[in-house]
């Protein structure tokens, strides 16, 4: 598994899951790669993280660490069963395209780990964040309907593949 951020401003870590993901490897992350990633990218404090209603995120040791640091960047509430919402699953799915598209397979583990490192690091992904940036900023502000911002997503994935 890999967890990964971006924001318009630059892509982000990301990090190889080597087990299940639990609230305190969750936190581990938040702590060790968002939290300097945040600092860099929104030295003023005025970013904003966007993550999904997974157990995980949900945890209460994660919200009370959200609760600390909201003088750092904020966390925005997200709607329940929406993930055509959520830009990061979009990219993940270029991933898994490339991915697939490549021959031959890979043969293990290891090196499928690094074929995703890999295409993280191409101008695949950086590409498609501005885009996906764009339209979260959209519904952070709320000036567009769901229904509207998923055909506008479509029709920027559409023309960024």
């Amino acid at each position: 598994m890999l967890w990964g951020t971006f924001s318009w401003a630059a892509l982000g870590p990301v990090v190889v899951v080597e087990q299940t993901m639990k609230a305190a490897n969750y936190l581990s992350i938040i702590a060790e790669q968002l939290h300097p990633y945040m600092a860099f990218v929104f030295p003023t404090g005025n970013g904003i993280f966007q993550q999904d209603n997974a157990q995980c995120h949900k945890a209460r040791i994660v919200l009370e660490w959200f609760e600390e640091h909201t003088d750092e960047f904020h966390l925005m509430s997200w709607p329940l069963n929406s993930p055509d919402l959520n830009p990061m699953e979009h990219i993940w799915d270029v991933m898994e395209r490339q991915i697939r598209a490549q021959t031959p397979p890979c043969p293990n583990i290891s090196t499928l780990r690094d074929r995703c490192l890999d295409i993280w690091l191409s101008s695949h992904v950086p590409k498609t964040c501005g885009i996906y940036t764009q339209a979260s900023c959209s519904c952070f502000e709320g000036q567009r309907t769901r229904n509207a911002l998923l055909s506008w997503w479509s029709q920027c994935f559409a023309s960024s593949v």
